[in-house]
This record gives structure tokens, C-alpha cells and sequence, in this order.
């Protein structure tokens, strides 16, 4: 790293996380990077943010009305200094040494246009086992696709602050699937890397109906993205889960075949069920590895039901696509009228 540090804007947009923003904030000032400036940007939220953020020192910008996560990072943006931005949500805790792997990844790669972080596999703040269960598939989902990637994780990632401007930052109109309209219009033009050299700790979902709500919402408000490309993403869109939720969807549908053709055709389902399952061999070695055996039931009867919920969302959005011309064209004032996506 040359001797003349760049100066990095960390940028945190929050709405309504008083509770992690201090852990948020106490590890950016913590960070082993010399030069940082801490950009928080609260989208009029109506808990005690503000409040706990002045108590570390930090001073909340105020987007003036809620608009958005979009909104709240491209303000951050706006008013920061920094040659590189590294944005950061409310509720990740960076590991001391992010900021400083991320800067020198960044440089060291010129045609590099971010650099992406892996969430730790135990969540910042333990409120339930099915946010210990969140934590380790979105870890597993980020690190099983480490390397270049053709979207952007938006819980942390560095960008140069010219070629976020270059792609006129985040678009406004979206509030759940921004993060992949703007890691499509990068990987155009240039290329993102996924690394645990950068790490945060999570405070993620705790119940399962807010997991549940977040899959579907993200899926199916997807599917004009996903349908444009040549294929998906990697990360938390990849191939081996796109395969395990429609043979989870198949197993239930087989459920069928003993009550109408006769006992016998219960294998059936069986067989499909543990297809679904081997699909996500990698994932239960995870959890094995990490949380020992007396967590995997617990997790393989949670993943099932996000698995279903995935294929819900992709069969939704789908036929959504088919039959409103408006929905299919949702992304298409971003990348522009008849440009190819990336594979």
C-alpha cells in the first residue's frame, strides 16, 4: 500500500437499528486504517439511532424524508470526501482489519470496481437460533462463491468514489433488489471481487416469518433481473440453490402420487426429498463444521421451508414477467433499453 493513504469514506445507511448501530460504529472507529471518515446517514428513523450515534461522536445526516436504502447511501455518497467508499449496514460490525484489506485489494487490481466483504458466521447479536441459522446460510452462500462475481453484496463493499459516480450510484426507485440492479450495471464495465479477507459480523433475521418475507420479496422482485441474464449471479442467487429449491418444490408435489396411484409411489417423494437435500451437501458440512450435529436438524427443516419459499417467489415473479410488460421492464431505465446482461 503506497505511503500516501487514500482517505476512505465509510458510509452507513440506517433506518431503525439503534440497537447494533453502536456495535456498527464502534468497530469502524476501531479499525486499523489510518485515514476514515464516518458517513452516517439515517433515514428519518423513529427509534434512538440519532441518539446513540451522538453518543459515540458520530453526527446523523438525515435524508429529510424516508426513501430508502438507495436513497440513504447515494446521499452518503454525495457528501463524502473520500477516493474510496466503503459502504457498511447499520447492522454489520467490521472485523479490525476490513477497511484496510478491502483499500488494498482495490488497489491492487486496476480493473477492480469493488470489493466486496463475507459475513462472519455467528450473527453480531444472538436473538434466536433461526438467526444463527441465517447467519451460517448467507455465510455459506458468500464464501462457497469467493472470487469474481457479477453482482454486489451490499452489507460491505468498497467502491473508488469515480466509478460510483460513473454509474450514477443507486437506483431510487428500488428498496430490495437495488443491490443487484447495481452490481449488474458494474459488472458491464468493470469487475467485483467476493473475499473473507473482509469480514463483518451480522446482526441478521430472527424469526422466521421475517426470513421468510425477505426470500420471497428479493426473489420475486427479481426475476425481470434474473430473467434478462444468461445466468445467475453467484452468492445468494447460484446455481446449486436454484436446483435445491425447485426439487424441494417437486418432493411436495409428489406427496400427491401415494394418495391418488397407491402406498408404493411414497418412494417417490422420499427419493426427490433426498435429491433436494443432496443438492446442499456443502451447506450441511457447513453447519456440521460449525455448529455440530445437534444444530443440522434444526437447519435442514428450516433451509426446506426457505428452499419452498425461493421456488414460490421464482414461480410468482415468473408469471408476473409473463403477463405485466411493466414488471419485466422495472430495470431496464438503468442498463438501458436492449443491452445484454452479463452471464
Amino acid at each position: 500500500m503506497p505511503d500516501q493513504q487514500p482517505l476512505v469514506s465509510v458510509i452507513v445507511p440506517n433506518y431503525n437499528y439503534a440497537k447494533s448501530l453502536p456495535l456498527c460504529l464502534k468497530a469502524i472507529q476501531d479499525q486499523d486504517y489510518p485515514s476514515i471518515e464516518i458517513v452516517l446517514i439515517d433515514d428519518c428513523s423513529t427509534d434512538d439511532s440519532v441518539v446513540v450515534a451522538a453518543a459515540l461522536g458520530v453526527e446523523a445526516v438525515s435524508t429529510g424524508t424516508n426513501g430508502g436504502v438507495s436513497v440513504a447511501r447515494n446521499l452518503g455518497a454525495a457528501r463524502a470526501r473520500g477516493e474510496i467508499l466503503l459502504f457498511v449496514d447499520s447492522d454489520v460490525a467490521l472485523a479490525p482489519d476490513a477497511v484496510t484489506q478491502a483499500v488494498r485489494l482495490l488497489l491492487a487490481t486496476p480493473d477492480l470496481g469493488a470489493v466486496c466483504g463475507i459475513y462472519d458466521p455467528d450473527p453480531l447479536i444472538r436473538d434466536s437460533r433461526m438467526e444463527e441459522y441465517r447467519c451460517l446460510q448467507q455465510y455459506y452462500a458468500l464464501v462457497s462463491s469467493e472470487g469474481r462475481i457479477s453482482t454486489v453484496h451490499t452489507n460491505t463493499f468498497a467502491i473508488r468514489a469515480d466509478v460510483f459516480a460513473e454509474l450514477d450510484g443507486f437506483n431510487p426507485q428500488l428498496r430490495h433488489t437495488e443491490d443487484q440492479d447495481f452490481g449488474l450495471r458494474l459488472a458491464m464495465r468493470y469487475g467485483a471481487l467476493s473475499t473473507s479477507a473482509v469480514v463483518g459480523r451480522h446482526d441478521n433475521d430472527d424469526t422466521l416469518r421475517l426470513v421468510l418475507r425477505k426470500v420471497y420479496q428479493r426473489i420475486y422482485l427479481a426475476m425481470p433481473l434474473y430473467l434478462r441474464r444468461r445466468g445467475l449471479p453467484g452468492g445468494y442467487a447460484s446455481g446449486p440453490r436454484a436446483w435445491a429449491s425447485a426439487v424441494c418444490l417437486l418432493s411436495v408435489a409428489t406427496l400427491l402420487l401415494p394418495l391418488l396411484l397407491g402406498a408404493a409411489w411414497a418412494v417417490v417423494p422420499v427419493l426427490v426429498l433426498g435429491t433436494g437435500l443432496a443438492c446442499d451437501t456443502g451447506l450441511y458440512r457447513c453447519v456440521v463444521r460449525h455448529k455440530g450435529w445437534g444444530f443440522l436438524g434444526y437447519f435442514m427443516a428450516v433451509n426446506f421451508v426457505v428452499n419452498l419459499t425461493v421456488a414460490v417467489g421464482v414461480i410468482a415473479g415468473g408469471l408476473r414477467c409473463l403477463f405485466s410488460r411493466r414488471f419485466r421492464e422495472v430495470y431496464d431505465a438503468a442498463l438501458g433499453s436492449g443491452v445484454s446482461a452479463p452471464a
